[in-house]
């Protein structure tokens, strides 16, 4: 039996440049490299050799993952907490969730950190293929139980779904997989696969070629206890059903700006640095050095002119890359401040905490009830009554964006993502700190300074 993949979900089409974006930014400075021409696009005019020159000296301001890295981490400030309704086994299996050595803390994180940087990922909850175990005992002795699968987004090929009980649910979900087979003696090779679930049962195929021709292959099959896929979809900015946004994806774009930009910038300031001589008049035979160190004989009636780029323009180009920069910081700090949810509740509005969610812990909170989902399919594979639920940190709203974004830069250099001078610059910017302060000044009286105010020497 063979399978065709390329029957791909339209949403999933439709995803997969916002995806590609968030790649590259993900990948860093190499990265965008690679991307050439894509994110860094030729100037009209320009020779391949000076493209090529350019393209190799560029650099990237990690804004879009500073930013993931600093909204993901703020509701794992604080351990993820297991209720009293999750049953033993699940707290002793939650030590290492994935049974790749994660315990469930980190393995939420990087869920919230992929929701924020793709808007989709998913979870599922499998369970080993049991080769003749026949009972509980048999079983443990196996070191047989569910765990959890991290299904990034750009494993998610296409699914089907249908209406029961007013609710849609997977009828059928596909998904890519890499597999590391043997070759030869003594080495190995990936190969591609492709999981096919569905209600009860699953396949999974693999890419083989036979005679020159390329297709996927049933290579094993089963049947499982559960009525349903045990998968769990989460979100960023959900859309609909199995497709979500990056609430990112805005300050991905500026990033790419800002990346064309500092391009632009680079190219400016090396202008403005290098002094041109232009010999007007005359007719000058051979070439002609130029410098310091150097005699230069002029024909009769020749003149020498010094050609040098503008530095008001090169100061107007940093302008507009702070200014870009300032709007990516404040993007991100826009998922922080707390918004009115809907209509409150008597209760709700003795309790602003309560009543109002930031986008962040709204994210966050898809991301905690999709986790109790996870742990209901758990209990499901071990005929458990209930799995129980977590409960996550999410004190860290704001009340405004100047609160906001003073938080998150706070939060970048407590990271170590950007430098104590930036932090001060930036306090300064919204009027925190005082604009008569230097930095650099302050920076070398605290290195100066003597114990802290109260400390005992």
């Amino acid at each position: 039996m063979t399978l065709k993949v390329n029957d791909t979900s339209s949403e999933i089409n439709e995803m997969s440049p916002s995806w590609a974006i968030a790649d590259a930014l993900l990948g860093g400075t190499t990265s965008m490299r690679a991307a050439g021409k894509k994110y860094l696009p030729k100037m009209e005019g320009e020779s391949e050799s000076g493209y090529e020159t350019r393209l190799s000296v560029a650099t990237l301001l990690p804004a879009f993952s500073r930013t993931v890295s600093v909204m993901a981490s703020k509701p794992f400030s604080k351990p993820l907490q297991l209720g009293q309704d999750v049953p033993p086994q699940i707290v002793e299996w939650s030590e290492d969730i994935d049974r790749q050595g994660n315990n469930l803390h980190n393995f939420a994180f990087g869920l919230l950190s992929e929701t924020l940087g793709y808007g989709l990922c998913g979870v599922l909850v499998d369970y080993p293929k049991a080769n003749g175990v026949t009972t509980l005992a048999d079983e443990k002795a196996a070191g047989l139980r569910p765990y959890f699968v991290h299904i990034k987004h750009d494993q998610l090929l296409g699914w089907k779904s249908e209406i029961r009980n007013g609710a849609r649910v997977l009828t059928q979900l596909r998904i890519s997989e890499d597999a590391e087979i043997p070759d030869g003696d003594w080495g190995t090779k990936e190969v591609n696969r492709v999981r096919v679930l569905e209600p009860g049962k699953w396949a999974l195929y693999e890419e083989q070629e036979d005679k020159g021709k390329r297709e996927f292959v049933l290579i094993d099959e089963g049947v499982t206890t559960l009525k349903a896929i045990p998968f769990i979809p989460f979100y960023g900015n959900k859309e609909c059903f199995m497709e979500g946004r990056s609430p990112l994806i805005e300050i991905a774009h500026l990033n790419v700006q800002h990346w064309q930009d500092s391009s632009d910038q680079q190219k400016s300031v090396r202008f403005a640095r290098v002094r041109i001589a232009a010999i007007i008049g005359g007719e000058v035979e051979g070439n002609v050095s130029v410098g310091a160190d150097h005699f230069m004989q002029l024909p009769q009636g020749a003149d020498v002119k010094v050609v040098q780029g503008s530095a008001e323009s090169v100061k107007i180009g940093r302008e507009e890359l702070t200014n870009l920069e300032s709007q990516m910081i404040q993007m991100g700090a826009e998922l922080l401040i707390q918004r009115p949810n809907g209509q409150r509740t008597a209760t709700e509005s003795n309790n602003d905490a309560e009543a109002n969610r930031s986008d962040l812990q709204r994210i966050a909170e898809g991301v905690a009830d999709g986790i109790d989902q996870c742990l209901q399919f758990m209990a499901d594979w071990v005929n458990l009554p209930s799995g129980g639920h977590v409960t996550m940190f999410s004190d860290y709203g704001a009340g405004n964006l100047s609160d906001a974004s003073a938080q998150l830069v706070l939060s970048m250099q407590q990271g170590s993502l950007i430098t104590k001078p930036t932090f001060l610059k930036e306090m300064q910017r919204r009027n925190i700190l005082s604009p008569d302060l230097v930095p650099d000044d302050e920076l070398s009286a605290i290195e100066t300074e003597g114990p802290k105010l109260g400390a005992m020497v």
